[in-house]
């Protein structure tokens, strides 16, 4: 089997790593694995050993040239599946080519937002199969006319391996220059308005007063970065916010975090929220998209409802003021991920929906 992979995506963001998993559990399983990706897209350095890497434009869903890129592509390598992971135009333009090649073409959808009726109806007639990364989203699917034989959900996974390892609190301390009594909440996200970054900084001020040693540490890059630095001078949180950027060594880092907040208005799954887990951390997020899937309530961590600044500060306060329901979150979420969200079952499910399209197509 030779399956086409198409990550528009520049950086190696949850859903970029999630494409390098399956790539790699692929290729465990004998299955000859090729990707398309911009010029320069990390994830084609991490996966060039086990994908042949083809480079190429993509500039979004203007770009109708890529539909003809891709389609030489296909005619070039004779895929027997092709498979887009992203959107950007990839979405679109991928299963326009596949359809022109008349090859069969698997869409993976990761977010949650909705779309008109008409266009479901329309653009996914391009994929013989659509894989949602959350049962939300596959939710969101059926309510806007897919038919429930055409989509599937295959969670995303972590590997759970890198985050294993203890971190000394003072090295962690040290590193993201906070003080040694400080009890450290992280957001791991693209700095986008969806993630509701504001949300934490709002609960952040009303906590400040109670927790002196309260610290945030924001991870990620994005359009909004200089704007929340603003934001944080303003509103006189500078001594208490730290960007950090984007941190390619987060797995070493992520289990110095007493709380990972994620209070997001729209989310597929929370492949962050994964991660957190799997280094034992206990989380507070909303009941967004495919986030009660990712944590369960009451046992990783504590959902509240998108956008509820005095709920998020109320759970927050909760965890601040308990280290021992901290510790008993964040071990309980290790467990679950260590059980549920394994790489290997969501190479498998993949493969799965891989075999059925070429099946019916037989």
């Amino acid at each position: 089997m030779k399956i086409l992979h198409v990550e528009a995506g520049k950086h190696y963001y949850g859903g970029a790593r999630q494409v390098a998993y399956i790539i790699e559990g692929l290729r465990q399983r004998g299955v000859v694995n090729l990707l398309a990706c911009p010029p320069g897209a990390e994830i084609g350095r991490a996966v060039g050993d086990t994908a042949a890497v083809h480079e190429m434009k993509m500039r979004g869903e203007l770009d109708a040239g890529m539909a003809s890129r891709l389609l030489r592509l296909i005619r070039d390598e004779r895929p027997d599946v092709v498979h887009l992971h992203s959107r950007r135009g990839a979405d679109l333009w991928g299963g326009v080519a596949a359809r022109l090649a008349g090859v069969p073409c698997v869409l993976s959808r990761r977010v949650d937002n909705p779309e008109a009726r008409w266009q479901v109806a329309l653009k996914y007639r391009l994929y013989e199969h659509v894989i949602t990364i959350s049962e939300g989203i596959r939710q969101v699917l059926l309510s806007e006319g897919l038919a429930p034989e055409r989509v599937s959900c295959v969670r995303s996974a972590v590997d759970a391996a890198p985050y294993l390892q203890p971190v000394d609190p003072a090295d962690f301390r040290r590193e993201f220059g906070l003080p040694a009594d400080a009890l450290v909440i992280g957001i791991v996200a693209q700095l986008i308005r969806r993630k509701g970054h504001r949300y934490l900084l709002d609960a952040t001020a009303a906590l400040r007063a109670r927790y002196p040693a309260l610290r945030v540490v924001v991870f990620g890059q994005g359009p909004l970065r200089e704007e929340l630095e603003a934001e944080v001078r303003q509103r006189g949180l500078a001594d208490v916010v730290v960007f950090a950027g984007f941190r390619k060594d987060l797995p070493r880092w992520l289990g110095g975090l007493d709380i990972l907040a994620h209070p997001a208005d729209m989310e597929g799954l929370g492949v962050s929220l994964l991660q957190a887990s799997a280094a034992a951390v206990p989380i507070v997020t909303s009941r967004a998209g495919g986030l009660p899937e990712a944590v369960a309530d009451g046992v990783s961590g504590l959902l509240t409802e998108p956008g509820d600044v005095p709920a998020l500060t109320a759970a927050l306060d909760r965890l601040l003021a308990d280290p021992a329901l901290r510790q008993r979150l964040g071990q309980a979420g290790r467990a679950r991920i260590l059980d549920e969200f394994s790489v290997d079952a969501m190479v498998q499910g993949n493969l799965a929906v891989y075999q059925k399209v070429l099946g019916g197509r037989r």
